[in-house]
């Protein structure tokens, strides 16, 4: 509730092991006792080596630091603590430290000590029992049960403890997997059918399962999973919570995950990995992780879709675009210089400074571009300085390259770096553990980026490009011999260039349905709705001030329905810390 001034406050506070919460209070006009605020923090590794007793002094001090605004000078108010000793503490003659410290602060306020017992102490113990702020957990996640089909908890809701796990060489997640097996009732008896096939350990499968077992085989004492003939095997993971979430970690919470979406997320996972319902395993991993929640923008309002021709070749035509105004880091570099294949959609990011000359940027575009994939035939770009000087232009007329740039003030045209730029800053506020130390994660966020499946060819970057994809730790851990899905090692050369043009077939017919889809179903058919009422309109951003005013109302249009490319979009915070990226909404019109 608002906070009401004619009416007394008071103050309920805890502390735990690790966290301190408090929260201020007020009774309504009905009687009911309704919070004002919340707040709580994790606390510093000297903190928690104070006794019980001055951790709940620590909480009571942080709430009257917090509501300072609300209780300094106000007449008698209630402190209420499940710490019988601290009514006392004001007036004891042997005093710590600390206490005598604190004591100044404390006579600054009129309040009153309260014992309340701890089970009726509810919302002040659970703030300080977060388990986000568990040193003990990763991330708080909770084992999702199988049986479970309700998606509708929050984050704290639904966290509880995974022990903090190191996997190490000397912990074989192989060895892990393959001792789970046996306390899985399933599994247990698919693996004992395939060492001894008979009549007896077919009998004991379930209907389902031995309609299935074709696609089960051992691989040494590993179990894979295909789901046809024509699929690269996948390792099965047994009905242990903890190792399916050790997976689901590697895949999404580590740099080279980088925190991507649900979709992206789960196509990583099941590329080399197999278990029941493990779409809604990931979709709760997502929705629960607090880095997500806190560093994503929420969705914006989206426009008529007006995307680019969609390339023909990989590398034929690439779009470049600077982010700056990042922190300085270790060599006092300022910015990003991101190159992006039209075709493929692989990035490569180069750290730069803010002061990076024209030759400087050549200089790059040779090195990352040039060197690995040729000139490409066109570059698409705003109108930087950098991009509109008489030594860029006149360089890329010689080599025989078109230079596309947008038009003034219109971001908008190259959407498509656009949008990698604004994944990237994501990414890079996910893992950054200091302002300085962004630019080390650029090399995995380049992995991480071109190993996640994009939305427009349903393939990988990596996969586009050279018709395979890379092996990651995990597999790595698990020891799975099998070369990774779409491996061109062993091939002859025409192998290689039959899988790299069948890749790149399927790039060109997936771009060209989502781009129809997409503007179709995102484009609203103006002309067939002639009775549009107008009496409804909003106000957009007027972009470049020569546009009319007129132009600045338009109707609203109702909710459309989505494509499933854009329905894979996660679901985010509706608050969320856009860091630069203004209030205002930018419809993108870019591919």
């Amino acid at each position: 509730m608002l906070p009401d001034d004619s009416k007394p406050f008071h103050v309920v506070c805890d502390a735990s092991d690790f966290a301190i919460g408090c929260a201020l209070m007020q009774f309504d006009d009905e009687g009911c006792e309704r919070v004002v605020s919340y707040q709580s923090r994790q606390m510093k590794p000297a903190e928690r080596n104070y006794p019980v007793h001055d951790k709940e002094l620590l909480a009571m001090r942080y709430a009257l630091i917090k509501f300072r605004v609300y209780l300094l000078g106000e007449q008698t108010f209630a402190v209420y603590t499940d710490h019988t000793s601290l009514r006392t503490a004001m007036k004891s003659p042997h005093l710590s430290q600390r206490m005598a410290r604190w004591l100044s602060f404390f006579a600054e306020y009129n309040f009153v000590v309260h014992y309340k017992p701890g089970k009726n102490n509810i919302i002040a113990d659970a703030l300080s029992r977060r388990p986000d702020y568990d040193p003990r957990t990763v991330l708080g996640r909770q084992v999702i049960d199988d049986e479970d089909e309700d998606d509708d908890h929050c984050a704290v809701c639904i966290a509880s403890g995974i022990n903090l796990t190191n996997v190490s060489p000397e912990m074989d997640l192989r060895d892990e997997i393959v001792a789970a097996y046996a306390d899985d009732a399933v599994y247990a008896g698919i693996v004992a059918y395939l060492r001894t096939p008979s009549d007896e350990t077919l009998g004991a499968l379930s209907r389902n399962t031995r309609n299935q077992i074709d696609r089960y085989h051992l691989d040494g004492d590993l179990l894979c999973y295909n789901i046809d003939k024509f699929d690269a095997p996948r390792v099965v993971v047994p009905n242990d919570g903890n190792l399916r979430a050790r997976i689901i970690h590697e895949f999404h919470d580590s740099p080279m995950g980088a925190h991507l979406g649900r979709e992206k997320t789960f196509a990583a996972v099941s590329r080399d990995f197999f278990w029941p319902h493990m779409y809604k395993w990931v979709r709760k991993w997502v929705r629960t992780c607090e880095t997500c929640q806190r560093v994503k923008p929420s969705k914006s309002s989206q426009a008529p879709l007006r995307p680019l021709p969609i390339a023909t070749e990989a590398w034929r035509s690439v779009s470049m675009d600077f982010i700056f105004g990042l922190p300085p880091d270790a060599e006092s570099r300022t910015g990003v210089l991101v190159f992006v294949d039209r075709f493929t959609k692989m990035v490569h990011l180069i750290p730069v400074s803010d002061t990076v000359t024209v030759a400087e940027t050549a200089a790059h575009f040779i090195d990352c571009v040039f060197r690995h994939h040729g000139l490409p035939e066109s570059i698409v770009s705003d109108r930087d300085p950098r991009f509109t000087s008489a030594f860029w232009s006149s360089l890329f007329q010689l080599l025989g390259t078109k230079l596309s740039m947008s038009t003034a003030a219109h971001p908008e045209t190259d959407g498509q770096t656009e949008r990698v730029n604004r994944v990237l800053e994501d990414v890079l506020r996910s893992y950054a553990t200091s302002f300085a130390s962004w630019s080390s994660f650029l090399p995995l966020a380049e992995f991480a980026l071109n190993n996640a499946e994009h939305a427009s060819t349903v393939l990988t970057p990596f996969f586009a490009n050279n018709a395979r994809h890379p092996r990651v730790p995990a597999l790595i851990a698990v020891g799975h011999p099998t070369a990774p899905r779409g491996s061109t090692l062993g091939g002859d050369e025409d192998d290689v260039n039959d899988m790299t043009s069948a890749a790149h077939e399927d790039v060109t017919l997936n771009a060209v349905t989502r781009s129809t889809t997409k503007k179709a179903l995102a484009t609203p058919d103006i002309a067939a709705s002639p009775l549009a009422t107008w009496t409804a309109r909003t106000l957009i951003d007027p972009g470049n001030t020569g546009v009319s005013v007129a132009a600045n109302y338009v109707p609203k249009i109702p909710a459309r329905p989505v494509d499933n490319a854009a329905d894979a979009v996660d679901k985010q915070k509706e608050n969320a810390d856009k860091r630069g990226r203004k209030n205002m909404a930018t419809f993108a019109t870019g591919d």
